[in-house]
């Protein structure tokens, strides 16, 4: 996969695109990632990339004519590239976005600033607009890392097992069971001896109700997209019953 992040701060990325999981992606071949300055693609000799509102009203309107030649550009890398401009009145970023999104060839991601971008960049030229929750940023910069990671990380190869990028929160639709590790006692916590019973039908049935359990909890929301079978409505009345006693 490559992906192109459309930014006037690419040294924002450097830090990132060398860090942990990409890092190995990028080193292994696995990822292409790159950064573009919209700021190179300006017509004048100042790299002016911004100008006041058309109609009034505070702060500046990134201008289209060095996204457009920065995007029309950028995809001439590959045949079928997706631009998408990150915007928080975009579809808010979902683990099943990223998953559709990790089996596209060319992703090009346009980080907006100020107040946004022409809207006309918007008409002619993005794909889709993502965003990564229902709040403002300053710019578009950390919405991009965060769609990066969360798509890269999905590609075969990246992470060590491809079963952890299967058992994430969100990935069959439900928050994730709850995890431990060594050592079985930690400040009087004991680790869950079923977690130690080597019986992994057990282990398996645990780790789905608790699964469950903590999305009944934290997300009730998230349990009407969720295909559940007779044993997960049957563990889930319990627990409304248990409630329901106190």
């Amino acid at each position: 996969m490559r992906i192109d992040i459309l930014t006037i701060f690419p040294d924002f990325f450097t830090r990132i695109f060398a860090t942990s999981i990409l890092q190995r992606a990028v080193a292994n071949n696995l990822v292409r990632l790159n950064t573009v300055n919209i700021r190179d693609f300006a017509y004048d000799k100042h790299k002016i990339v911004d100008d006041y509102p058309y109609g009034g009203g505070a702060g500046m309107v990134m201008k289209p004519e060095p996204i457009g030649r920065a995007i029309v550009a950028t995809k001439a890398a590959s045949a079928n590239p997706r631009v998408i401009y990150m915007s928080p009145q975009g579809q808010v970023l979902t683990q099943q976005k990223a998953v559709q999104l990790s089996s596209l060839e060319h992703l090009i991601i346009l980080c907006g600033h100020y107040e946004g971008v022409d809207e006309r960049v918007s008409t002619l030229y993005v794909d889709e607009e993502i965003s990564i929750g229902d709040f403002v940023l300053t710019g578009g910069e950390l919405p991009a890392a965060v769609l990066v990671d969360c798509v890269v990380r999905l590609l075969p190869g990246v992470l060590g097992s491809a079963e952890s990028a299967a058992q994430d929160s969100f990935s069959d639709g439900l928050l994730e069971h709850p995890h431990y590790t060594r050592p079985p006692e930690f400040m009087g916590q004991m680790v869950p001896e079923i977690l130690l019973s080597g019986h992994h039908g057990n282990i398996a049935r645990w780790r789905r109700q608790e699964s469950l359990r903590r999305t009944w909890e934290r997300r009730p929301d998230l349990l009407a997209k969720v295909r559940l079978s007779e044993a997960d409505y049957a563990f889930l009345d319990r627990l409304r019953r248990s409630q329901e006693r106190f």
